[in-house]
């Protein structure tokens, strides 16, 4: 995970606090039922450096995913990102998971690199074909595209959201600084976010400030959370984030996804581990803790 990428000794100087919420999300959570439900995960799941901290030594890596389930309850998906894989893939991947697990999908790179959301309707409904075979266990596509991607693009992105059906929901990720002037999300693509009922997805990452705009254009929040190898400063942001999020669940938060990366994801499990007691403990959450066979200590 390069995006955001800071070295240690600016870590040492970094301003860890979130941005103050903008006024609109008062009104968009208002509309809330509250009572949030938290999907908190990883970016994968065959790490074979996990056996021994959330692996047992005899899981095998054809059963990890059936342990990852056991753990998490979510998980943003890449796996299509790269290759499609077969639909009898798939529902092997969906028998080994529980009720209530959601799989994330990325969308193909195809469709979002290369082509660049244009003249993509055979792939995109190759794709949803795909996805929906994970039935209930379907959670929201992971729409990121090209960081290149400007403004000047947004009819195309438009025209590519509209073409999903509105009972699949989506999250988007914007990377290039021009979406956020002025320290503000776009706004014309936030009214039609809104109108579409489509979530923003807010990235932090150390070096990538912009990218942490705390929009939201529904009552939901899907935040990425990108690590620095459980450095100290690690713990702080999450801090910062339990909070916030303690805010929008008191006006009216419904759904909370919560996808922990690191530089080297096997410090992923210990992060979310501190999230969760947090999110328990400040909250009252009431989420199943993480065991983990060793400790690392914070400050």
């Amino acid at each position: 995970m390069e995006f955001g990428k800071v070295t240690e000794q600016e870590l040492e100087h970094m301003d860890c606090s979130l941005p103050p919420d903008p006024e609109m999300n008062q009104a968009i959570l208002a509309k809330g039922k509250g009572k949030t439900r938290f999907y908190i995960g990883c970016a994968k799941w065959g790490r074979k450096d996990w056996v021994g901290t959330i692996y047992r030594p005899d899981v095998g890596e054809q059963d990890m995913l059936r342990h990852y389930a056991r753990i998490f309850n979510t998980i943003e998906f890449s796996g299509f990102y790269y290759n499609l894989h077969s639909r009898e893939q798939v529902l092997q991947w969906k028998k080994a998971v529980p009720p209530g697990f959601l799989f994330c999908p990325k969308l193909t790179q195809y469709i979002t690199h290369v082509r660049r959301l244009r003249n993509v309707q055979a792939q995109l409904s190759e794709f949803l074909d795909l996805v929906s075979v994970f039935g209930k266990n379907l959670g929201p596509l992971f729409l990121m595209p090209h960081p290149q991607l400007l403004p000047q693009d947004r009819e195309t992105l438009e025209t590519f959201i509209d073409a999903i059906p509105p009972a699949i929901d989506l999250f988007l990720e914007l990377r290039h600084e021009a979406w956020y002037t002025s320290g503000s999300y776009d706004q014309k693509l936030l009214q039609f976010l809104k109108q579409k009922k489509r979530g923003t997805v807010i990235t932090d990452a150390a070096a990538r400030r912009e990218a942490l705009h705390m929009q939201l254009s529904k009552p939901e929040c899907y935040i990425r959370f990108i690590g620095n190898a459980l450095h100290a400063t690690d713990y702080h942001r999450i801090d910062h984030w339990v909070t916030r999020i303690k805010q929008w669940m008191n006006a009216g938060l419904e759904k909370c996804y919560f996808f922990v990366h690191q530089k080297d994801e096997r410090h992923a499990p210990r992060l979310i581990q501190y999230l969760t007691e947090q999110l328990n403990n400040v909250c009252g959450a009431g989420l199943p803790l993480l065991s983990l066979q060793t400790q690392v200590a914070h400050s």
